[in-house]
């Protein structure tokens, strides 16, 4: 085995003309897609003013990539689900999310769109979860979460990302969904 399957990072080759950075296709091609992740926006309760003072200048998640916040789901990378998805929004989320580029991510915020919340129970038109319309990458518990738990399901996503493989033998290596624990900092 070489040093640079060894090594996670880039290694710099100096030369005499310069220098060389030689590093894995995966890893220039993940490092690309986990920092530059342009959401869509699906807020329908109160976790959506967390996901929007998530975006404002006191927590800024456009230090991680997110800063362009798509109306359309065809220039989105993926998609924030926050608040209660009632069985009547249910398929206008499911073609959002078939209309939007592979490869997709899909972050479940709070805990309507992690598990219907307390909605569910008293109510018929409320979905027990957005995985039941759409596969979930991460959850993000509370009710609401704060907006530092949604900086943190980011940094889960984007260390999801940077682990797949794209150019390898195994296409998709079966990861699981990521449960993020850090309601509070």
């Amino acid at each position: 085995m070489s040093d640079f399957d060894k090594n996670d990072y880039p290694i710099i080759a100096e030369y005499e003309g310069g220098s060389i950075i030689l590093a894995q296709l995966d890893a220039l091609v993940n490092w690309a897609r986990a920092n530059s992740l342009w959401p869509l926006t699906f807020g329908t309760r109160c976790c959506a003013i967390e996901m929007m003072a998530a975006g404002a200048s006191r927590h800024d998640f456009a230090r991680f990539g997110t800063e362009v916040a798509r109306a359309t789901p065809r220039q989105a990378d993926m998609i924030i689900i926050s608040g209660s998805i009632n069985y009547k929004m249910a398929p206008v989320l499911r073609r959002l999310y078939d209309q939007m580029a592979d490869p997709k991510y899909v972050i479940a915020m709070g805990a309507c769109a992690v598990s219907g919340g307390p909605f569910y129970y008293n109510s018929y038109a409320i979905v027990k979860g957005a995985d039941h319309v759409i596969p979930v990458d991460v959850y993000i518990p509370g009710c609401p979460p704060r907006p530092e738990a949604l900086l943190f399901g980011i940094m889960q996503l984007q260390k999801k990302i940077k682990r797949k493989k794209n150019f390898g033998k195994i296409k998709d290596p079966g990861i699981k969904p990521i449960i993020s624990d850090q309601t509070t900092l």
